[in-house]
């Protein structure tokens, strides 16, 4: 309770009091001033209003064109079972593609290597420099390393690990622009799976190429060798002579043989000195000298026909083996053939590039909650912070 000032009688009537009246309540501002004296405002109001008139007032549209498709095999398609499924999701390919060209792929279309093929068929500065573009969307440098990290930030290549099929999503400001880009990119996906399929065939079958002109030099070298002992021996086919020397060898034998048996008839009713058994005896003695120098002439001394006929055997047997190696080694090149065709890897297109219609990026109303969340936590952090520290320091 408020007590008023003592007076006296002594005081003059009509004088004020000696006291001074308490001074009157301040008057508060207004709430948008006191707002905008707030350093929420300029932190985080501020900036999200900026976002807020990019996002829908400056902001280029960017239409995105999508594309699926698989890296698949000629290869027939295993069976269902357990054991596949399970390799199946532990391996990430599935039966019908192959992880390590999906992958390659996949890394390829992200890459330096996939800009520079796509900036040689389509103009990739030009079409992302277009007048319909902001300043703040644009490609504003043309130098390779910015240029393929613009890129990543407008192509986009999704892998899914189970059933192998690439998503490639690419953005431009036009529609056609997008589409021109997602075909050219797939294009670019089929040469190299072109490329990493044939260098694959080409591996397999280098292996079974050689083997064969192995072989074909072994043929070759034992025909030469065998014509050349042909030419040095005058004889065509030495097997031959030695059945003909065989059977002379034995006709004669068969003719002493006779001879012998005529003579023992003979001198059974003959006397000694009988002209005829004579006669006989002469034949026997001729049919035997005859055998011995048969013998001789196909058995001893540097051109023998045995010695004849064990190089002709060689040369024959070695001609054999080359025949049947190179007999081998082109029933292996044809399976290595056949196996490489059947392995052949291909891209199959799943989806093709579509011509977008609507815009799908920016995503305004996403890009503008980020960052008010994203500022309002940041801010809320700091508060805090200096909140502490003044605590601290008071």
């Amino acid at each position: 309770m408020k007590l008023s000032p003592p007076t006296t009688a002594f005081e003059p009537a009509g004088e004020e009091p000696a006291w001074t009246p308490a001074p009157p309540p301040r008057r508060r501002r207004p709430w948008p001033i006191r707002l905008l004296r707030h350093p929420f405002a300029w932190l985080v109001l501020l900036p999200t209003v900026l976002a807020i008139v990019y996002f829908y007032l400056v902001a280029a549209p960017q239409y995105v064109s999508e594309a699926r498709f698989v890296v698949r095999s000629r290869a027939e398609a295993p069976q269902p079972s357990l054991g596949n499924m399970i390799s199946a999701a532990v391996g990430g390919a599935g039966g019908l593609s192959t992880a390590a060209e999906a992958h390659s792929v996949r890394d390829f279309l992200l890459s330096h290597d996939a800009v520079a093929r796509a900036q040689d068929k389509i103009d990739l500065i030009a079409i992302w420099q277009r007048t319909e573009a902001d300043l703040l969307a644009r490609l504003r440098h043309e130098e390779p390393e910015r240029l393929t990290k613009y890129y990543n930030g407008m192509v986009t290549a999704q892998l899914d690990g189970l059933t192998g099929l690439l998503t490639l999503r690419a953005r431009a400001f036009r529609p056609e622009d997008a589409r021109a880009i997602a075909t050219t990119l797939i294009e670019l996906s089929e040469s190299l799976v072109n490329r990493l399929s044939e260098r694959a065939r080409e591996d397999s079958l280098r292996v079974a190429r050689e083997e064969v002109a192995i072989a074909e030099r072994r043929v070759l070298e034992s025909r030469a060798a065998l014509t050349r002992f042909r030419e040095e021996q005058q004889d065509l086919d030495s097997a031959g002579s030695v059945q003909a020397a065989v059977a002379t060898i034995g006709g004669l034998e068969t003719a002493l043989a006779a001879v012998q048996a005529e003579l023992r008839e003979r001198m059974a009713f003959m006397r000694p000195d009988n002209p005829a058994l004579q006669v006989t005896r002469n034949r026997v003695a001729a049919l035997e000298r005859q055998i011995e120098a048969e013998r001789s002439r196909r058995t001893q001394g540097g051109g023998a026909l045995a010695q004849q006929l064990a190089g002709f055997e060689r040369l024959m047997l070695e001609r054999d083996f080359a025949d049947r190696q190179l007999a081998s080694a082109t029933a292996s090149l044809e399976g290595a053939r056949m196996e490489a065709q059947r392995q052949q890897m291909y891209l199959a297109r799943v989806v093709e590039p579509n011509l977008a219609v609507y815009p799908l990026y920016p995503r305004k109303l996403i890009s503008v909650g980020s960052i008010f969340l994203g500022l309002s936590v940041a801010f809320g952090i700091g508060w805090l912070l200096v909140a502490g520290m003044r605590e601290h320091a008071a």
